[in-house]
């Protein structure tokens, strides 16, 4: 084995950091009595070429200088401590580690048996890190700084979405390269989404399960490297995954279009006491996990065998630089939190006012980006929706299941709905929040996309592999008639109607709208509400469109533009409901059938399937960037999810108002059409329509 010169070096900053005379590596463990760093002459190597002890410590950091060492080096760890699992210490030096703040992946896990045998040495197939170099001429590459309310958020899969997507260029389908390319772009600037929120892109690993299936974890919430982002959506290999993800955010970024990351720091992909020796379990398992009372045990509040302690200092140190780090040197503009709730636990509650709240709210880079929580997890009470502090937007789960119940014909629901389409103010107003703290939406990745939504009563998983066993059987999902394909017009003709209901209540709705990937023209997983394990066709989206998918997304297009062009459907503040400062006429009105408003028997009635909702457009009482006061049209929004017509009487406070036909699902090829007041609107069964007022010309007009 070769020698290298090693100097004492620095504690700061952790990682591998390239400085004036090689390489700093400086590695956090408390519990270790030694600290030995591996350096491997390629990817293929079985064996390190270089061993040596870090050789000095400084507060619990591990350190030492090399100055022979230069950028592109692969590295890895051997960490010497005591193996008592009873104590909570899992120290195996036959496991070489991966760097927990590695920048780029020289080599992915390879599953072999000595993976799994903590006798055996792993050298030959543990994931490997390489020193990095991560400067990259940004130009004058800015945040872009979208304020919630003009936000329109997509949900999208950096493989599945280009990986056949024919105006992408072979060799970059399924990568960084290709969501950064001109044709990927072009789609999302026509379709005026502003940022696309990205399924993990930090390192992460198949299963060991997976694995033996042939089968990889395509979804990606099993992180090892949470600095690094994966080499498998790099067109260029490992040693480029830096760069080009860095190429991809400029591209899009000069296109207006924000990059938000769904990150996972709830847990790793080290599982729990059956898993592999990785990195975090090896460098100091007492530290970095949340360990039970038998300590020899993990506890899991992620469902997914461990949960990070980030009640540990240097534990929350790496989640706040990594968060730092994508942000300042990778220069995306959000995160998404995966299973959020576990990260607000204190020892077992969750608390809404701990420590990692705390750090991030003082954080000067962090609390200027987007933060959005996916307010729940597995453990006790981790249903947290509307109760994450200022500065924060969720997922809003029960704007989803209300909505889904809603358009199923679920009775009782419309009291609940009008809350979800005025922003949810009953979840967010009260700590000071506003509607944009609401991301509204009514399918994820997580689930039936919107076309199996109205397609499908029941999962159809069999093609995971597990007998049908592994995702949610409550979807409030209804087929319209026919489970999956069918060739009955009527029951297609309704699926299709219900998908634009769906969609323009959303981007009807207050709050921030989140569309997933392929909805706006249909895309189906025939069934599979759980395709986290689906790397291929049944995954990645279809680009063929049929003419009924062609007119979905002309559908969408307009809805979106609707929503940019009319401040009533973006408001920054919660509706109040009544006359203001004076006013004759209020912000909001909710209307029944018969063009009356509706009144609190009405509110609570059972079998109310029809809503009416008026946004006057003179009321909305905001002002813009420079004080001027923000006005727009006034529009209806009539919703009927009932099984029958229904006449529609169109009123108005002002004499002599029409209103003229927006868009009507009921009847969506129909031209434009003008209504006198107090004419009855033709509401088609289980549509929704949106009409604007026109107000009559004043005398001096011509």
């Amino acid at each position: 084995m070769k020698e290298s010169r090693v100097w004492l070096g620095k504690p700061f900053p952790l990682g591998a950091t390239v400085v004036g005379e090689g390489v700093n590596f400086a590695l956090f463990t408390e519990h270790a009595t030694k600290v030995e760093l591996c350096l491997f002459d390629s990817p293929e190597a079985t064996v390190e070429s270089v061993r040596v002890e870090l050789p000095e410590v400084t507060g619990h950091v591990r350190h030492g200088q090399l100055p022979d060492v230069r950028a592109g080096q692969i590295y890895g760890y051997r960490v010497h401590g005591p193996d008592a699992p009873q104590e909570g210490h899992r120290f195996n030096p036959r496991k070489v580690l991966l760097d927990p703040y590695a920048r780029c992946i020289a080599r992915d896990l390879r599953w072999e048996d000595a993976v799994l045998d903590p006798a055996k040495d792993t050298a030959a197939c543990a994931p490997l890190a390489a020193v990095a170099d991560t400067s990259f001429p940004w130009g004058n590459d800015q945040p872009l700084r979208i304020p919630w309310h003009e936000t329109v958020i997509y949900e999208a899969h950096v493989k599945g979405f280009t990986m056949r997507h024919p105006g992408v260029e072979e060799d970059l389908r399924g990568t960084y390269a290709g969501l950064g390319s001109p044709a990927v772009i072009d789609h999302l600037h026509r379709l005026g989404v502003t940022a696309v929120e990205l399924l993990p892109v930090h390192f992460h690993i198949d299963e060991h399960f997976l694995a033996q299936r042939g089968r990889r974890n395509y979804w990606g919430y099993n992180t090892l490297g949470f600095l690094a982002p994966d080499p498998r959506y790099a067109s260029t290999g490992p040693e480029g995954a830096v760069r080009e993800f860095q190429t991809m955010v400029q591209a899009l970024h000069a296109a207006g279009i924000e990059v938000i990351l769904d990150v996972v720091y709830n847990h790793t992909a080290e599982g729990n006491e059956h898993g592999p020796t990785l990195s975090l379990r090896g460098i100091d398992n007492a530290a970095y996990y949340r360990l039970a009372a038998n300590r020899a045990h993990y506890v899991d509040f992620t469902g997914c065998g461990n949960s990070l302690n980030v009640a540990q200092p240097f534990t929350l140190q790496l989640i706040m630089d990594s968060l730092r780090y994508w942000v300042q040197e990778m220069h995306v503009d959000g995160f998404r939190f995966d299973l959020a709730s576990t990260l607000a636990r204190d020892v077992w509650e969750v608390d809404r006012l701990g420590s990692f709240f705390d750090i991030i709210h003082q954080d000067p880079v962090l609390s200027q980006v987007k933060l959005i929580a996916e307010p729940w997890d597995l453990g006790p009470n981790g249903y947290q929706v509307g109760n994450f502090p200022v500065l924060w937007t969720e997922w809003n789960g029960k704007y989803r299941d209300c909505v889904r119940r809603f358009w199923k014909g679920h009775g009782g629901t419309v009291g609940e709905f009008a809350s979800r389409l005025s922003g949810s103010s009953d979840l967010y107003a009260s700590n000071g929040r506003r509607p944009g703290a609401s991301i509204n939406f009514i399918t994820a990745h997580d689930g039936f996309t919107l076309r199996d939504l109205v397609s499908y009563n029941h999962k159809h998983n069999e093609a995971n592999g597990e007998e049908n066993r592994d995702g949610s059987n409550d979807n409030d999902s209804w087929n319209c008639g026919a489970e999956g394909d069918t060739e009955d017009a009527t029951v297609l003709a309704l699926r299709v109607r219900q998908q634009r209901n769906f969609l323009a209540t959303l981007f009807c709705s207050q709050g921030v709208p989140m569309l997933l990937a392929g909805d706006e023209f249909g895309q189906t997983q025939h069934g599979n509400n759980n395709a986290y394990c689906q790397d291929g066709p049944l995954g990645w989206l279809d680009w063929n469109h049929t003419e009924s998918q062609t007119g979905l997304l002309e559908f969408v297009r307009g809805l979106i533009q609707l929503r940019k062009t009319q401040p009533v459907f973006r408001r920054r503040r919660f509706f109040q409901g009544r006359p203001i400062h004076g006013a004759e006429i209020k912000d909001i009105y909710w209307l029944k059938p018969d063009g009356s408003e509706m009144n609190d028997a009405d509110w609570g009635s059972g079998y109310a399937h029809c809503l009416g909702m008026v946004l006057p457009g003179n009321q909305i009482r905001e002002t813009g960037l420079h004080g001027e006061p923000i006005e727009g049209d006034t529009f209806v929004i009539l919703f009927n999810a009932h099984h029958e017509d229904i006449s529609f009487r169109l009123g108005s406070r002002h004499r002599d108002v029409s209103w003229t036909s927006v868009l009507d699902t009921g009847r969506p090829e129909a031209p434009s059409q003008t209504y006198a007041q107090m004419e009855e609107f033709p509401l088609m069964a289980r549509s929704l329509a949106v009409l604007t007022a026109v107000f009559p010309s004043k005398p001096d007009e011509s």
